[in-house]
């Protein structure tokens, strides 16, 4: 496990997803920039990576998808008004 506490790990994936979101938003209006295309990827394999990350050591981000958790562990969890 690396040693990045939770809300640092949480700030990180939230960093990646802006990113994301920001980079996608502008590949919607310049497909043939191929420097924010290899950007995108390499934020969306962080993102990837770090979601995975979140999951090994803290429990599931969201309520669906491909969990190694069982269905409805996030609600053992703390919620954002406990931290």
């Amino acid at each position: 496990m690396n040693d990045r506490s939770e809300q640092a790990l949480l700030n990180k994936i939230g960093e990646a997803r802006f990113a994301c979101v920001e980079l996608q938003l502008y590949l919607d209006t310049h497909p043939e920039d191929l420097d924010a295309k290899n950007d995108f990827n390499s934020y969306a394999a962080a993102l990837n990576r770090l979601c995975a990350e979140y999951t090994e050591n803290y429990g599931p981000l969201e309520n669906f998808g491909n969990s190694t958790h069982d269905a409805g562990s996030w609600v053992y969890q703390k919620w954002p008004w406990q931290y």
